[in-house]
C-alpha cells in the first residue's frame, strides 16, 4: 500500500486564520471604498444642481432692469414682507431675508435672430406723449413670442416701457403702460412725462424665494417695481437649499446657493456651495 502525505491539524487552522483575516480586510477596504463613493457621488450631485441652479439665477438676472433688484424682507413676527434696494445696506438679520426680486427686460424677442422684436431706440423728434416711435421693431414678433412664454395670460398690452432716467416719486425706476401697438408704434396706456431715445420693454417680474429649505422662482407677474410676488405663477427650482444670500454694489449682483444632498445618514449631509456675480 502507499500513503500520501497530509496537512496537519494545526496548518489546517493556521490557513483558515489567515483566510478569515484576509476576508475581514478586504471586507473592511470594500466597505470604505463603497462609503467614499456614496460620499463622492452625493458630493457631484449636489454640485451639479447648484451649479445649474446659479446658472439659471445668473441668466435671469442679467435682464434686470437696474434699480428694480430688491431684496424681500419678511417680518419674523408679523410676517409682513418688505423690499429692499439690493444696493443698500441690510436693515435686519440675514434670517429675515427670504429671497430676491426684480423686474427683467424681455431678453427673449430682443434677441432674436432675424429682426428684434423691440429694438430699445426711439425716434425722440417724432414720438409724443402718447405715441412712442420705435424704428426697427417687430411688434407682432414680441406679442407672439409674450404669448407663447406666458401660455397665452399676457400680450404686449400687458406690458412696460422703462426709460433709463425715468424715476417715479418714490425714486423707482418708472414703468410706463401700454395700451396698444403697431409695427414701430407703441402708444402709452395714458400720457407719458418723459421720452428718451433709449428704453426697455418689460412684460414680467421675477422672484427667487426661499420657503421651507426649498428655493421658488416666482414668474409672469406684474411687471413694476416691488410688486407682490405671490400673485405670479410658482416654479421649484431647487430642494434642501441650506444658504441663500445676495449682495449688491455697483451695478453688481453677488449671491450665493448652498444645497445640501441627503446621503441616507443625515448626520453626514453633504453640502456645495455655488457662487457668482452678475452684472
Amino acid at each position: 500500500m502507499k500513503t500520501k502525505n497530509a496537512f496537519t491539524m494545526i496548518e489546517l487552522i493556521f490557513v483558515i486564520v489567515v483566510l478569515g483575516i484576509v476576508s475581514s480586510i478586504g471586507a473592511e477596504i470594500i466597505a470604505n471604498v463603497y462609503k467614499n463613493y456614496v460620499l463622492q457621488r452625493a458630493q457631484h450631485s449636489a454640485s451639479i444642481k447648484s451649479e445649474l441652479a446659479t446658472l439659471q439665477i445668473a441668466n435671469r438676472l442679467r435682464y434686470a432692469i437696474p434699480g428694480t433688484v430688491v431684496r424681500i424682507k419678511k417680518n419674523s413676527s408679523s410676517g409682513s414682507i418688505s423690499f429692499e434696494d439690493v444696493t443698500q445696506p441690510f436693515s435686519g438679520n440675514s434670517e429675515d431675508y427670504i429671497g430676491l426680486e426684480w423686474v427683467a427686460y424681455d431678453g427673449d424677442s430682443f434677441e432674436t435672430a432675424k429682426n428684434p422684436g423691440w429694438s430699445g431706440f426711439c425716434d425722440v423728434t417724432p414720438s409724443t406723449q402718447d405715441k412712442l416711435i420705435t424704428p426697427g421693431s417687430n411688434l407682432n414678433l414680441t406679442d407672439t413670442v409674450i404669448q407663447k412664454l406666458s401660455g397665452g395670460d399676457k400680450s404686449i398690452a400687458d406690458t412696460y416701457i422703462y426709460f433709463p432716467d425715468a424715476f417715479d416719486t418714490n425714486g423707482l425706476p418708472k414703468a410706463y403702460a401700454i395700451d396698444k401697438s403697431s409695427d414701430g408704434n407703441i402708444s402709452f396706456d395714458s400720457s407719458s412725462d418723459f421720452v428718451e431715445e433709449h428704453y426697455k420693454l418689460a412684460w414680467s417680474a421675477y422672484a427667487l424665494v426661499v420657503e421651507n429649505g426649498d428655493l421658488y422662482l416666482y414668474y409672469d407677474f406684474d411687471a413694476t417695481a416691488q410688486s407682490d410676488y405671490t400673485q405670479g405663477k410658482k416654479r421649484l427650482m431647487m430642494k434642501h437649499i441650506t444658504t441663500f444670500k445676495f449682495k449688491g454694489e455697483g451695478g453688481v449682483v453677488r449671491f450665493k446657493v448652498c444645497k445640501e444632498e441627503t446621503i441616507g445618514d443625515t448626520d453626514k449631509n453633504i453640502t456645495a456651495c455655488k457662487e457668482k456675480a452678475v452684472f
